[in-house]
């Protein structure tokens, strides 16, 4: 009876402790950025404009109008969260019940297009605008259960001739802020791989000026985020997306791939000279872009930076177990005292 006492209290007491946070449940999904992001805002916008009448980028190569080989983190983030934002550009699309997905490739950090200068495509301040303005204009708030997720920047470097990043990593902190200022809650934002080691750096000769850029913009964004520390309400959740792709690019066998520096595309997102037969065996699917194996590794690492914000904190920690303890030793006292009236 002892023993049964016993395995009674320690039972209650594993159902007490506090299991660590699983990804908190969000009403909706938002997204702004570039190609790294898009999942099909630019290839409906360019279907019937490009020469030839190819949309951007080519399908196939590319999936569903992604600049990868297969799905990118939205998609695949989205589906851990059980959201999948619907491109704003779709034609009729559905009821955008789980949140928009405003990013469009070659965006801009602050207004137009970089890749696609002819086309009225927006940047990533102004895609924030595309939400806020609305939302403000009738006087209301942005969903605070919802997740917003902001990553730009690597094409006003690449493609955008910035000199330095001041200006780049203003407009990032200006669309957080236009953000939370407008009842965004929840804000996901991503810092840059380091562009110096991206195939078309190496093949340009552009690595170092592309290494210094991106070590500037992190470290800008860095310090302009931090400016958003004493807003006790804003769960801003940074991703180090530069940490990543070295660590990746230091040992590629460690996370399944073959080549960490070779392009499985030769050519560009419209006229395609050459294609690998095992774009997995890859990190990099062209000579910008990432393949959707690494999509995923980015994905994973947002949800754990998510899941982290989502536990609890230590001294919560503490009293939880301090709570669950004082109940199992109350079960074992209750238990031994009917136990020792029943050998009366």
């Amino acid at each position: 009876m002892k023993k049964q006492a016993v395995a009674v209290g320690f039972v209650l007491l594993s159902f007490m402790l506090p299991l660590k946070a699983n990804a908190a449940s969000f009403s909706k999904f938002y997204v702004f950025g570039d190609s790294l992001s898009d999942t099909g805002n630019v290839f409906t916008a360019t279907n019937g404009l490009a020469t030839p009448t190819t949309a951007i980028p080519q399908e196939p190569p590319y999936f569903q109008g992604r600049f990868s080989n297969d799905q990118v983190w939205v998609d695949y983030l989205g589906n851990q969260l059980g959201l999948n934002p619907t491109p704003y550009l779709i034609s009729n699309p559905t009821i955008p019940n789980q949140g928009i997905n405003f990013a469009v490739g070659g965006a801009s950090s602050g207004q137009g297009n970089a890749v696609v200068p002819s086309a009225p495509l927006p940047g990533v301040l102004e895609q924030v605008g595309l939400l806020t303005q609305p939302i403000l204009q009738a006087n209301q708030k942005l969903d605070p259960n919802a997740l917003y997720a902001v990553w730009g920047g690597a094409n006003d470097y690449v493609f955008g001739q910035a000199t330095n990043a001041a200006q780049t990593v203003q407009n990032l902190s200006d669309s957080v802020g236009l953000l939370a200022s407008s009842g965004a809650k929840n804000i996901l934002v991503f810092n840059l791989p380091d562009l110096g080691k991206i195939p078309f750096a190496l093949a340009t000769g552009l690595s170092s000026n592309l290494t210094a850029l991106t070590n500037d913009h992190n470290k800008r964004l860095a310090e302009e985020l931090g400016k958003f520390s004493n807003s006790s309400d804003l769960n801003l959740i940074s991703v180090d997306v530069f940490s990543l792709f070295n660590q990746v690019q230091a040992n590629p066998g460690k996370f399944g791939f073959q080549d960490a520096v070779n392009p499985c595309v030769v050519g560009n997102f419209q006229t395609i000279i050459s294609v690998c037969p095992q774009p997995n065996d890859y990190l990099f699917f062209d000579s910008v872009h990432p393949t959707t194996g690494v999509h995923k590794l980015v994905a994973d690492t947002a949800l754990a930076e998510i899941e982290a914000k989502s536990a609890p904190e230590p001294a919560i920690n503490l009293g939880i177990l301090a709570l669950g303890a004082f109940g199992a030793v109350g079960v074992l006292k209750r238990q031994q005292k009917k136990v020792s009236r029943s050998d009366c």
